[in-house]
């Protein structure tokens, strides 16, 4: 991978993983309600399972997804239902502590699996694919696996910092939330960023 590819390629990675989306809003939830630690799991899992859907992607399961419009709709309809889901809990969490993974179902098995119900995870997987593993600037690669590896390394690194950063900033707003019903009003906003992330996935 030339030196070019690779600034655009970590470009493209800061631009995707340090925008909002499913991942972040629900790391800073996550720190905000039970703290950075155990938001953790979390936080590791949208790496691992973001890997691999990207080595499936890049070893022939975006072709087929692409190929078949009943997979996509169902890969869609999935995670709006999950995002949906999710937020309908967030709202229920009113004090500090009487959130737990279980309670959000956003642990480490739950945050593998909600990458194959992300939008967001699919259209950057996608995007990378096609962009950086299968081609060369505007030639067919001729090391689809190395390039497949390097894209992999790079993303790892960036979804782990992203999302650890968004956890961080809600692990440090858990005192200031702690009075009144601020807790309440920014579970509220966080579960309408995940019902507004829902909308413009039922519209796209």
């Amino acid at each position: 991978m030339s030196a070019e590819e690779l600034a655009a390629l970590m470009s493209f990675a800061t631009a995707m993983s340090f925008t909002p989306g499913p991942n972040t809003t629900l790391s800073t939830a996550l720190g905000a309600n039970l703290g950075l630690r155990r938001a953790l799991p979390f936080i590791v899992a949208v790496p691992a399972g973001w890997t691999l859907l990207m080595l499936l992607c890049g070893l022939g399961l975006a072709a087929l997804v692409l190929a078949a419009p009943a997979l996509r709709l169902a890969v869609k309809f999935g995670g709006i239902a999950y995002l949906v889901w999710l937020a309908w809990k967030l709202t229920g969490v009113r004090r500090l502590g009487e959130a737990d993974p279980a309670q959000l179902a956003v642990g480490f098995w739950q945050g593998v699996g909600l990458q194959f119900l992300n939008i967001k995870a699919w259209m950057l997987a996608l995007a990378l694919a096609a962009g950086w593993v299968t081609s060369a600037g505007s030639l067919p690669s001729t090391n689809p696996g190395e390039r497949l590896a390097i894209v992999c390394v790079v993303m790892v690194g960036f979804a782990f910092t992203s999302n650890f950063a968004y956890a961080l900033v809600g692990s440090l707003l858990r005192s200031w939330l702690a009075r009144g019903r601020r807790l309440v009003v920014f579970n509220r906003v966080m579960a309408a960023v995940l019902l507004a992330t829902a909308l413009w996935l039922l519209a796209a």
